[in-house]
């Protein structure tokens, strides 16, 4: 088993671990029991265990690129055992947030296909899927995450958007993490960031790559022949989704 730390809360991130995990047939991974945590296995199966309660399997695709899988949700305080079951190996990445634990708290549960919220969003090159795993509309304390699809050539996080700044009804600040994979392997993506002061960077994106999203807008790009996926894992200020659009670029979702 091979485990990678991605993001540290107090060092890249505010609020966001996130880690990636490889796991060989018979393997156990054990979760803490502190944060709450989201398991989203990238491919392969594992058989979960959340407190002493089976949970059945959850997994089952090969890749993020063939469709949506399964996430297994731990609230707080909870412990939680995923054991790769099956021939293959088993890839998952692991999102957690410092939320304390409470008599109502969501209940464990596997997220699968049908629980998600699976959209086509924007138009033309700035078109792609979503699939919203947790969203506001579904039960956690303080985590949202999902998956964006970019078709080779197009954008996402389009047009640019920030949630740095806690002020609704018009933005709500939320700290984000990706987790990039590519199809087919070799590929590369463009994560850009800047804000409304001048600062700005652009850098390339390849497999199990991260970027931190802290403030400013933050739109990406696949390259021309590879598709582009990104894990998205936001935390911060509530669950409400209220993204603030660049006003030099709004037009563009506006005419379409």
């Amino acid at each position: 088993m091979k485990i990678r730390q991605l993001t540290t809360v107090g060092g890249s991130t505010a609020h966001i671990a996130l880690s990636l995990a490889d796991l060989d047939p018979g393997d156990s991974l054990e979760l803490g029991t502190a944060p709450e945590s989201a398991a989203v296995v990238l491919s392969g199966r594992v058989d979960a265990v959340v407190d002493g309660v089976s949970l059945g399997v959850a997994g089952g695709r090969s890749s993020v690129f063939e469709g949506p899988g399964d996430t297994v949700y731990a609230p707080p305080g909870s412990a939680a055992t995923l054991t790769a079951t099956g021939d293959g190996a088993v890839q998952v990445a692991i999102a957690e947030v410092a939320a304390e634990p409470a008599p109502d708290a969501p209940a464990a549960r596997v997220i699968g296909q049908r629980d998600q919220r699976v959209a086509e969003v924007g138009h033309g090159n700035w078109s792609r899927t979503v699939r919203t795993i947790l969203g506001p509309e579904h039960a956690a304390v303080r985590l949202l995450l999902g998956e964006t699809i970019n078709p080779p050539g197009n954008w996402s996080s389009y047009p640019p958007h920030r949630h740095d700044r806690h002020d609704p009804p018009r933005e709500v600040n939320l700290e984000e993490v990706y987790l990039f994979k590519v199809d087919p392997p070799g590929g590369f993506g463009v994560q850009i960031r800047y804000d409304l002061g001048g600062a700005e960077e652009a850098f390339l994106v390849r497999e199990d790559d991260v970027a931190v999203i802290r403030s400013g807008f933050h739109p990406v790009v696949a390259a021309s022949g590879y598709a582009l996926y990104y894990l998205w894992v936001m935390a911060g200020d509530g669950r409400v989704m209220m993204p603030y659009l660049d006003p030099a670029h709004a037009w563009v979702q506006e005419a379409a």
